[in-house]
């Protein structure tokens, strides 16, 4: 898991290729451009969507956890709440291995509040359970970068 400002994202290039395009994607420049459609950066390797949704209650979030890529999730407007855990330290919900997808249950290791300016990068095999409220309902806007590592 790596939380940092979104100014220091070159800071964590070097890791993987496919991590290296995603990062120089954190710029003012392209997160102001996105839409509500999935931008391709490299086709099925790396891409970014925007979301917007409302946080909700701890009781209505799950983990998910994915074994082929990394996310980079970047707050672009209000803050949720996120949590990590490990898989093994969590009970299964549901698995969809043709999506990447794999839903836990469980108490987090991890907490933190992700606001617009940070980023979060969660590596597989880091669960983590997102759109939680911090002090109550909001409206939040997100990108998240999807990156092929396996």
């Amino acid at each position: 898991m790596i939380l940092a400002p979104n100014a220091d994202a070159a800071l964590y290039r070097g890791i993987h290729h496919n991590l290296d395009l995603a990062l120089e994607h954190i710029t003012p420049e392209f997160l102001s451009s996105l839409r509500d459609e999935r931008v391709e950066l490299k086709a099925g390797e790396v891409w970014c969507t925007k979301f917007t949704y409302e946080t909700v209650p701890d009781e209505d979030s799950f983990f998910e956890a994915h074994k082929l890529f990394l996310d980079i999730h970047l707050m672009l407007s209000g803050s949720e709440r996120v949590e990590i855990s490990q898989p093994e330290s969590l009970a299964p919900l549901r698995s969809e291995p043709e999506n990447d997808f794999y839903a836990y249950t469980g108490a987090g290791r991890y907490s933190l509040v992700l606001s617009p300016g940070d980023f979060l990068t969660v590596f597989p095999n880091d669960a983590h359970r997102i759109k939680m409220r911090v002090d109550g309902p909001e409206t939040v806007s997100k990108a998240v970068f999807k990156v092929r590592i396996f």
